[in-house]
């Protein structure tokens, strides 16, 4: 699915309760059944997940928001960026739709945000799909330390583009699948001038003291969870999922080989296949 068409099937929705005016909010809700929340990472948007979202779709109802400051939703200089902001947002969001729980499905940051509502919300989220996920002290990555510096903010569209272009190269094993389709999607919000300024704004709001306060609670997260992996990841290497594994009492690992970063790009049908099969051994609600 291109950009054109992933644009046309996203919903916008004005958003009250989380700062004191409302924020637009950019969504994909599509299928029926439980609800899944695809959740992505930094520098991308909800794009991120456009080649699994129909086949998922078709055994759940399939949410996926643009979080506050990216891809289409609101961009304005007027919000904190952090994970724990992105969890109010969520837990705001989900509320406004009348979803009492969800599977969450969530990418780098996304899994942060993940983890601070299963430990702060645990009946929000029933389970856990976390892929190549922010934990502990392993982010941020140095590319992004250096993106939030407030200069970068000046980039003009074919600076930010060579920057995110570069970075697929790396986080993207399969060269195949670095095509001009998700190049173009993940791209464009972040040509505009607001779009550039936002992810600036993004990439200075990442703060390993979001994530280091669960470490200690980590065992006390009751939700199945499943650390779907890229193994060529040199941003969140495996052996935080390795080490996720033993802290949390119900994760199970399924490493991904040729992936690296961004695994729901590198291979579709894999991520779609395995979260499936995981998510149909989950209890169903009662």
């Amino acid at each position: 699915m291109n950009i054109q068409e992933f644009r046309k099937r996203q919903q916008t929705i004005s958003l009250d309760g989380v700062i004191n005016e409302p924020l637009d909010v950019a969504y994909t809700d599509v299928g029926e059944g439980e609800p899944i929340l695809l959740l992505h990472g930094i520098p991308t948007w909800s794009f991120l997940f456009h080649d699994v979202i129909d086949t998922l779709a078709q055994h759940y109802r399939v949410i996926a928001p643009d979080m506050i400051g990216y891809g289409y939703s609101d961009r304005r200089d007027q919000f904190d960026r952090s994970i724990e902001f992105q969890a109010d947002f969520v837990e705001r969001f989900l509320e406004h739709l009348d979803v009492e729980s969800a599977h969450f499905v969530a990418h780098d940051i996304g899994g942060g945000v993940a983890l601070i509502l299963a430990d702060r919300k645990p009946e929000l989220v029933r389970s856990m799909v976390l892929s190549n996920s922010v934990a502990y002290d392993s982010w941020p990555v140095d590319e992004m330390l250096a993106m939030g510096h407030p200069r970068n903010a000046k980039m003009k569209p074919e600076e930010m583009t060579e920057k995110l272009v570069e970075s697929f190269q790396f986080g993207l094993t399969r060269s195949e699948r670095i095509t001009e389709e998700f190049k173009e999607g993940i791209v464009t919000p972040y040509q505009e001038r607001d779009g550039i300024v936002s992810l600036v704004r993004n990439a200075a709001s990442l703060n390993t003291n979001h994530t280091t306060p669960l470490t200690s609670r980590l065992g006390q997260m009751q939700q199945p969870t499943l650390l779907l992996w890229g193994e060529d990841d040199k941003w969140q290497p495996i052996s935080t999922a390795e080490q996720l594994v033993k802290d949390m009492p119900h994760a199970e690992l399924h490493p991904m080989k040729d992936c690296s970063h961004w695994v729901p790009q590198d291979n579709p049908e894999e991520f779609a296949s395995a979260t499936l099969e995981f998510l149909q051994r989950v209890p169903v609600a009662v």
